[in-house]
């Protein structure tokens, strides 16, 4: 197949650009010219691994399983419930949270400090109590370290099944503590620094994990009613299936998702192969004309 025949490359550059819109907003290419082209030292290193997996397409899939992990801790979810609003502006969440991810991996290390830094500013505002009499507070650090073990996990879990060039052990092991320098700027006390550490440590939060109706709430509406035009319905069906099996089985039963690993392995991981494979391609910058160098 030709992949750059003029039909292709038009179908390319438009779902491309549809893609970019919705995840990194209308003002996405501005940001991007920002982070990439700001002048100074970056915390992470071209050849780092947090470049490369949050670089994939993979991060579609292990962004929708960071979420419905991070649902199960009753504090978290209080917060999300009580205080964003992911119901009526997803995309504006997602746009915000891709473009921190974005700026704290390639951005300039200013750029990045001032991205953790207004973080920082919303999570000391953000506290509450559950609707068990709970307290909590965005800004606490155990519930820092729940969110990022829980995203951590994800991202590393998407992008070791569909990413286009798995980690090995050792780059397991600095994917996590790449992310680390991170978690330590936003106020998570001794973030893991390895695999194994990883594993500890969400295990150590398994006590503590329910789901709430409003984490039932939250998977039903972006599991079943994400607001998305019909066209991208079925793709998106795609994502949220696969996202759904790389869950932990613990973790599907809380949240009363079905296990269903015949047909995962038939039809869903297949499916989440092609799907990250297109958006890559989409997503890729497009080749030059022939003939041009």
């Amino acid at each position: 197949m030709n992949l750059s025949a003029p039909g292709l490359t038009e179908l390319r550059e438009r779902l491309g650009t549809t893609l970019f819109t919705r995840v990194a907003g209308p003002g996405g290419r501005a940001n991007r010219a920002r982070i990439h082209g700001a002048p100074g030292p970056r915390w992470f290193a071209a050849d780092r691994p947090i470049r490369q997996v949050h670089g994939d397409a993979a991060m579609f899939i292990g962004g929708l399983r960071a979420l419905l992990l991070q649902s199960l801790h009753p504090l978290a979810m209080a917060a999300v419930a009580g205080h964003s609003d992911y119901r009526g502006d997803p995309w504006g969440r997602l746009q915000r949270t891709s473009t921190f991810l974005a700026m704290t991996t390639y951005g300039a290390a200013d750029d990045a400090q001032r991205a953790v830094d207004r973080v920082r500013a919303v999570h000391e505002r953000v506290k509450g109590v559950t609707a068990d009499g709970e307290p909590y507070h965005a800004a606490d650090p155990h519930l820092l370290a729940w969110v990022h073990v829980a995203e951590v996990d994800s991202f590393l879990c998407a992008h070791q099944r569909y990413g286009a060039h798995p980690l090995d052990a050792e780059g397991c092991d600095a994917y996590v503590a790449d992310t680390a320098r991170v978690a330590a700027a936003l106020g998570v006390v001794d973030p893991p620094l390895d695999l194994a550490g990883l594993a500890e440590r969400l295990a150590s939060y398994r006590p503590e994990l329910r789901a709430t109706p409003e984490a039932r709430e939250a998977a039903r509406f972006l599991l079943l009613r994400p607001p998305l035009p019909a066209v991208a319905r079925a793709p998106y069906a795609v994502l949220a299936a696969n996202a759904v099996s790389t869950l932990p089985r613990w973790a599907r039963g809380l949240l009363r998702l079905p296990y269903l690993p015949v047909v995962e392995a038939a039809c869903v991981r297949p499916g989440g192969h092609a799907l990250t494979r297109t958006i890559r391609w989409a997503l890729a910058p497009a080749p030059p004309p022939p003939g041009t160098h």
